[in-house]
């Protein structure tokens, strides 16, 4: 045997008089299984996002839910609108800041929400019941005869004072003008009972959109077209045949 090969054969016989090598450790399972290259996982983390509260929800009575705000007429039935809500397109422009609500004088008039008397007074000689609610709102009613104080807390439904007879452009005995303010902003207040735009009828309750038509038309005279004598067709020349030169 040749010295080469006799030092490989000692080596060998060296590394195996040590024993098999000891394991190496594997590091431990995160848990998380890997995914394929370019996969997505099967089962998406859904995170609970919290429910926004409903603005101005209209609940029936008896059923009114935790943090809902509830409102309702403040008059008792259900009152005819008589003049919409048509604010200016600049505040110092004159409009009309709230719905004018037909009624008999010395109606009740009550609170459209749970809050608290802001106002009870005079406002320009006119007596006005201010309500604040949640989210900012606030509810004005006049002309009322106030029956509750500055600071007092109102349940729905609640007793404000009763309306009076005089208010500017009513056409019904009484009327109750009834507006609703965030801020210094206007808003509709039937947007508080979920109501969309209110079709107003007269008193008489004929259309008055048919009504001015009809009206127009039994005064406007009919017209009849005529045809001035400077605008009148000229009669076609009769065409003579052009006779070409040989």
């Amino acid at each position: 045997m040749r010295p080469a090969a006799r030092t490989a054969v000692a080596l060998c016989a060296a590394l195996l008089s040590l024993g098999p090598a000891a394991p190496v450790p594997r590091p431990a399972a995160s848990g998380v299984r890997p995914s394929a290259p370019g996969s997505w996982p099967s089962t998406p983390v859904v995170r609970p996002v919290p429910a926004a509260r409903p603005f101005g929800a209209v609940v029936p009575a008896g059923a009114v839910s935790p943090g809902v705000a509830r409102f309702r007429w403040p008059l008792d039935g259900v009152p005819r609108p008589v003049r919409r809500f048509d604010p200016p397109p600049r505040p110092w422009l004159p409009g009309h800041r709230g719905v004018d609500l037909a009624a008999a004088p010395g109606a009740t008039v009550r609170a459209a929400g749970a809050g608290t008397v802001l106002f009870a007074g005079l406002v320009a000689g006119r007596p006005v019941v201010t309500v604040g609610h949640t989210d900012g709102l606030r509810t004005t009613h006049e002309p009322v005869s106030p029956a509750v104080r500055a600071g007092e807390t109102l349940a729905v439904g609640a007793p404000l004072g009763v309306l009076l007879a005089g208010h500017p452009g009513c056409p019904a005995p009484a009327c109750l003008h009834w507006g609703l303010r965030r801020g210094a902003e206007y808003l509709d207040p039937l947007a508080l009972l979920g109501l969309g735009p209110v079709r107003l009828l007269p008193l008489d309750g004929a259309d008055p959109a048919l009504s001015a038509g009809r009206a127009a038309g039994a005064a406007a005279p009919r017209a009849v077209r005529t045809r001035p004598g400077c605008c009148r067709p000229a009669r076609r020349a009769a065409a003579s045949p052009v006779r070409s030169r040989p």
